[in-house]
C-alpha cells in the first residue's frame, strides 16, 4: 500500500470534482490560502510545543513538522511571487473550526482530539495535492507532488502521537472526526478555500 493509498483509506471521501473545477478557476485564491494553511500548520505545531512541554516525543516530532511547514510557506510565497500573485488577506475556511466543534475540553482528551484533527488536516491536504496535480501546469504539478511525502508523514506523526497519549484504542474518536470531516468536504460551501467544501 502506498502512502496515498493509506490516506485514501483513512479519509471517508475523496475531493469532489466540483471543488477541483472551482480551484482551477481561482488559482490566486488557491495559492494564497495554501500559504495561509502552511502558516497555520506551523503555528499549531508551535502552540503544542509550548503547551505540552512534558511530552518529549511530541516536542521532537512537532518541532521538525513546524520547520517543514514554514519551509513550505516560503516555497508557496516564492511561487506566488514568480506568478505575480499578491499575498492578500482571505477569510478562513469553515473546515478547521468545524472539526474543532467535536473536540473534548478536558485532558488528555483535548490533546488526543487536537492530534487527530491534525492528522485529518494533513491527510486532506495530501489528498488534495494529489487530486489537483493532474490538472495543473508543470511547475505547480511538480511542486504539489513534491509535498505528498511530507504531508503523508505529518498525518502519520499526528495519528501516532494521538494513539500514544490516549493510552487506549482511539478508533471511536477517529471515526467521529472522519464522519465530520467528510461532511465538511462533501457538502455545499459558501466560499472557495483550500479546505472548503463544494463551492456554490
Amino acid at each position: 500500500m502506498t502512502a496515498l493509498d493509506e490516506i485514501h483509506a483513512f479519509l471517508a471521501c475523496r475531493t469532489p470534482q466540483g471543488w477541483i473545477d472551482e480551484a482551477l478557476k481561482h488559482p490566486d485564491v488557491l495559492l494564497i490560502d495554501h500559504a495561509n494553511c502552511e502558516k497555520k500548520a506551523a503555528a499549531t505545531a508551535l502552540n503544542l510545543l509550548f503547551k505540552y512541554i512534558d511530552r518529549p516525543e511530541l516536542l521532537q516530532k512537532l518541532s521538525k513538522l513546524a520547520r517543514e511547514e514554514l519551509r513550505h510557506f516560503e516555497q508557496v510565497t516564492a511561487l506566488m511571487k514568480r506568478r505575480g500573485i499578491e499575498y492578500a488577506p482571505v477569510s478562513s475556511a469553515r473546515y478547521a473550526g468545524g472539526l474543532r466543534e467535536c473536540m473534548r475540553t478536558s485532558e488528555p482528551g483535548r490533546l488526543v482530539d487536537v492530534l487527530i484533527i491534525g492528522a485529518f488536516i494533513e491527510a486532506r491536504s495530501c489528498e488534495r495535492f494529489a487530486a489537483l496535480a493532474p490538472y495543473l501546469d508543470d511547475e505547480l504539478k511538480k511542486f504539489y507532488e513534491s509535498l505528498l511525502a511530507s504531508e503523508s508523514r505529518h498525518y502519520r506523526d499526528y495519528l501516532n502521537l494521538a494513539e500514544r497519549y490516549a493510552g487506549r484504542d482511539i478508533s471511536d474518536r477517529v471515526q467521529l472526526f472522519r464522519e465530520r470531516e467528510a461532511e465538511l468536504i462533501a457538502s455545499a460551501d459558501n466560499e472557495f478555500r483550500f479546505h472548503s467544501g463544494v463551492p456554490v
